[in-house]
């Protein structure tokens, strides 16, 4: 997956839904009430639960679920 097909697919967090993702042998990640960081300077995929922010690598990501 690129960057920004992970981008596009996260455009539907906006604080109300749940994000989950599979890194495949390294893990996963839940981040609740996700929302997409808009893109910035760095052009790094960020989300945010209002107190922390997640940097997401869309190379590893095997799958999203949006809930």
């Amino acid at each position: 997956m690129t960057t920004d097909q992970l981008r596009q697919a996260l455009t539907e967090l906006d604080g109300k839904r749940d994000a989950a993702f599979s890194f495949g042998a390294s893990g996963a990640c839940t981040v609740a009430n996700a929302m997409l960081v808009p893109d910035e300077a760095d052009h790094l995929i960020k989300l945010t639960d209002g107190k922390h922010v997640f940097i997401l690598d869309a190379e590893r990501v095997d799958w999203v679920r949006i809930g």
